[in-house]
């Protein structure tokens, strides 16, 4: 208690007046309020118990004088006369407990039937002798009363015994029943006490301002010392124009004579201008008035009238501050803040693409006029190609220059320059430090490099110079040199630090830019020793291609790649992919696939079971890439691959999610044939699906990646039908209809590789193949060799006939004892001499050695020696071997 007074004490003494008597009435209702609720809780207690006494008491004799009562005690089964009566009684009467009991205390009826004619647990002996008895109790419902009441007869005889009970809190129902109403009534009388005491609180706040006791005692102690410590005048003139109040900072701005306070405006000595506002109080905002050299700036406000509004304004408060310092500060911020906002402004506008020559103009542009008259950048030589910059040497190339004007003697861009070792470029690319040259017309050193050049910058106006080193990640890359010439102050210390922070952000974006152009350069370096360098020799299409890597700083180069491949048999394949990805890891990546296709295509396989292959390679390639967690992984890398046979005029063409290829028509009929779209390599388990095309002589086959048809400015669909319309005005030879191609579908700066291929389908007539069916039988063999032995006389290659006969011999009878039928033979006159024996078995032949003993074996062998190559490809019905004959002539 002492404690929570002591808390009380605490927050009344750090409160203002107002507020402690505002307390003090809230509590003292508090107080009232509790006490007046805790009589009635402690009045509703003890009348509970006053009423379940009086309840127990007349249930227990009303119901021990109702009729029937004595009846049913004086008849033979008291209990099933008096058990429904009596629980109804009960429940009427709204008590906890109502039985009927024999004089000795043996129950004749209870709420429990099971409990009947067992024994009455109160106190039973007065009421067995004719009295009542009342007693309390603690139940399992909680504290309770109950009374019991005898039953008598007529002659006063005791028959039997009523006992009735109920619950204190049970009859204290009605009771708690107004406590709501009371606390109510209690809470409302809080809440005008509370308002009573609310508006005499404020009432009195007004009057005392809010202050507290001693903060009353103290505010006219410190009014004094606040109004003399700050640095800002204060003076406060009444409505009759008198100077009520002055502090000492405003005797000495307006230097005011010691008596001045309390005397007239008019009266005083001060500057007129100031005199004229005292006496007007008009208001002012920071209104600058010069005073003796010092910039004073002034504001006035009329002072409120009394809180009640019984007056008018009485009077103006005029405050003064010299901001003869703070306007030169304002100046220096200005200037800070100007400058901190070209900074932020090179960031964004210097550096947005990664090309050196570029990103160094950005620079020479950005600072003309904002910073310089006239800007010049010199690099390295080595850094224009990617390369460290030189370690020795002064020898820069100038790559940017921007001015004001165009007739600067300064060198142009594009040139080579030799600069003497003093000076300023020099010295700043040897040291790395900024060399700063105030006074150009003073000839100190900077003219060595040409002095005829040099009085020419100085008479055309040119008289302060900057030369900042390009550094960056350690490496000095070049120089950047800022020229003035209009502005006739010259470059500062504080210019020079500008300077720097230009080119250090500059200097980082071109370093970016040189080692991207290195790592791009490397990349097409390796593109293309990956790529074909010369198409090989085939007669079946007249092939034109164009390969053309992304522009470096837009994408870089990529994973496109195509390939001509020649078969056996003058067939040619035609391959182009796209892996997904730009850069060396996307070029290596190529390389790897194109071999993986050239091995395949050595292996004669199909397009869709190739294109099968080369999943799952793909697929073990990611799966390697995963593990080492070192190399992003291939998939999504396309392929489409073709095969066209000149002799039957058949093109077959399978794709893994590659763009399906344009066939163009000699009569200029341009269409898409329709080839059924694999799933892309690397995803594995899918089938992949291939499509013959019959294609007439002269129609060209056109092959592309998605970097000619797609663009940001143009969806793909766009794109194809561009295509579409471009081939079928081009016309011309394969090369001109690559050239049209790519200049209407390809944009100034591609920012994805392009591979096209173009191939016009020739077709090898009868004059240049002759096919013939063989029978199952040996005596065929010789008919074969005379058939082949005309064919070559009619085709000037008499002097093949022996080695022909010979291997044909060999192939046919295999043929016919090994395979099944149907057998046939073809000779190609291509640049070698084919020869191809068919049959429908699927048993590929087997060389061996025989030895000296053996009767057979050597067929192939004679084959192996005799051919220049020979092989095994797999048809759908069947096989076929051929061998491949070089020609003399």
């Amino acid at each position: 208690m002492a404690g929570l007074f002591g808390r009380l004490r605490s927050t009344m003494s750090t409160r203002t007046v107002a507020s402690q008597v505002f307390v003090l009435q809230v509590t003292v209702a508090l107080l009232l309020v509790a006490a007046a609720v805790a009589a009635l809780l402690v009045q509703a207690r003890s009348g509970g118990e006053r009423e379940a006494r009086n309840r127990s008491v007349a249930v227990a004799e009303t119901y021990a004088t109702a009729p029937g009562v004595r009846e049913a005690l004086r008849g033979p089964d008291p209990s099933t006369a008096l058990q429904d009566m009596t629980e109804t009684a009960r429940a009427s009467s709204d008590v906890d407990f109502l039985v009927v009991m024999a004089p000795d205390g043996t129950l004749h009826t209870h709420p429990d039937p099971e409990m009947i004619d067992s024994r009455y647990l109160g106190t039973i002996g007065p009421a067995a002798a004719g009295d009542r008895v009342t007693e309390d109790f603690a139940g399992i419902l909680g504290p309770s009363i109950r009374s019991v009441a005898p039953v008598t007869g007529e002659d006063g005889e005791v028959l039997g015994l009523v006992a009735a009970g109920i619950t204190v809190e049970r009859a204290g129902t009605a009771a708690r029943d107004q406590l709501p109403v009371l606390l109510g009534a209690a809470a409302f009388a809080m809440a005008v006490a509370t308002s009573g005491a609310a508006l005499i609180s404020r009432r009195l706040r007004h009057q005392t301002h809010g202050l507290g006791p001693a903060e009353m005692t103290r505010m006219y102690e410190h009014r004094d010392a606040v109004l003399h410590a700050v640095r800002e005048g204060v003076l406060i003139v009444d409505e009759d124009g008198r100077l009520v109040l002055v502090n000492d900072e405003a005797r000495r701005l307006l230097e005011l004579p010691p008596d001045a306070q309390g005397r007239l405006v008019r009266d005083i000595a001060m500057d007129p201008e100031i005199t004229r506002l005292l006496e007007s109080g008009r208001p002012a905002s920071d209104e600058v008035h010069v005073i003796e050299h010092q910039l004073v700036a002034v504001n006035q406000r009329a002072m409120s009238p009394p809180p009640d509004g019984s007056g008018p304004c009485c009077g103006a408060v005029t405050t003064l501050r010299d901001t003869t310092e703070l306007r030169a500060l304002s100046g220096r911020a200005d200037t800070v803040q100007g400058r901190l906002r070209l900074v932020y402004d090179a960031g964004m506008r210097i550096g947005t693409t990664l090309d050196v020559v570029r990103t160094s103009q950005e620079l020479a542009d950005f600072a003309v006029p904002r910073f310089a008259d006239f800007v010049t950048v010199d690099l390295s030589d080595p850094v224009l190609s990617g390369d460290e910059p030189a370690e020795s040497g002064t020898d820069m190339r100038r790559v940017a220059f921007t001015g004001v004007r165009a007739d600067t003697p300064l060198y142009p861009s594009g040139r080579l320059i030799h600069f003497v070792s003093t000076t300023p470029q020099a010295v700043a690319y040897a040291r790395g430090k900024t060399i700063l040259e105030a006074d150009l017309p003073a000839f100190s050193g900077w003219q060595a490099q040409e002095p005829a050049r040099a009085r020419r910058l100085v008479d055309y106006g040119i008289h302060s110079m900057i030369s900042v080193p390009l550094r960056a990640r350690g490496v000095t890359m070049g120089v950047a040199t800022f020229w003035r010439s209009g502005k006739p102050e010259p470059f500062d210390g504080d210019d020079v630090s500008l300077a720097e922070e230009l080119v250090a952000r500059a200097a980082v974006n071109i370093d970016n830019a040189r080692r991207y152009t290195r790592e791009h350069a490397m990349a097409v370096a390796l593109q293309r020793s990956l790529l074909p360098r010369v198409l090989p020799e085939q007669t079946a299409l007249d092939v034109a291609y164009h390969y053309l890597p992304a522009q470096a700083g837009l994408g870089g180069v990529g994973g496109d790649w195509f390939d001509v491949i020649p078969l056996p048999g003058a067939r040619v394949a035609l391959v182009v992919g796209d892996v997904v990805g730009h850069g060396l890891h996307a070029a290596a990546t190529m390389g790897r696939m194109r071999t993986a296709v050239h091995n395949f295509a050595s292996l004669d396989l199909p397009p869709d079971e190739l294109l099968w292959h080369m999943d799952e390679l793909v697929s073990r390639i990611d799966q390697d890439d995963d593990t080492d967690g070192s190399v992003t992984a291939l998939t999504g890398a396309t392929c489409l691959y073709a095969i066209y046979d000149p002799t039957s005029r058949v093109c077959t063409v399978a794709r893994a999610g590659h763009l399906e290829p344009v066939i163009v028509h000699p009569d200029g009929e341009v269409r898409f044939p329709g080839v059924p779209a694999g799933p892309p390599l690397g995803l594995g388990g899918l089938p992949f699906e291939s499509a013959e095309l019959h294609l007439s002589e002269g129609s060209s086959l056109v092959l592309y990646t998605d970097g000619l048809v797609e663009d940001r400015h143009r969806d793909i669909d766009e794109g194809l039908e561009l295509l579409r319309r471009t081939l079928a005005q081009a016309g011309g030879t394969p090369e001109e209809t690559c050239r049209v191609v790519l200049d209407a579908l390809l944009p100034e700066r591609p920012r994805d590789d392009v591979a096209l291929v173009v191939a016009r389908t020739r077709v090898l007539d009868g004059n240049r193949s002759v096919t013939w069916d063989v029978p199952a039988e040996p005596a065929a063999v010789a008919r074969v060799r005379a058939e082949a032995a005309g064919a070559l006389e009619e085709w000037g290659l008499a002097e093949e006939a022996f080695t022909t006969g010979l291997i044909l011999s060999e192939l046919v009878t295999n043929a016919i004892r090994h395979a099944v039928g149907p057998i046939g033979v073809r000779l190609i006159r291509d640049r070698f001499l084919i020869c191809e024996v068919s049959d429908g078995s699927s048993t590929a032949p087997h060389l061996r050695r025989a030895t000296a003993t053996d009767e057979g074996g050597r067929g192939l062998f004679l084959v192996s020696q005799f051919a220049e190559r020979w092989g095994t490809r797999y048809t759908g019905s069947g096989k076929v071997i051929w061998t491949e004959q070089p020609l003399s002539r």
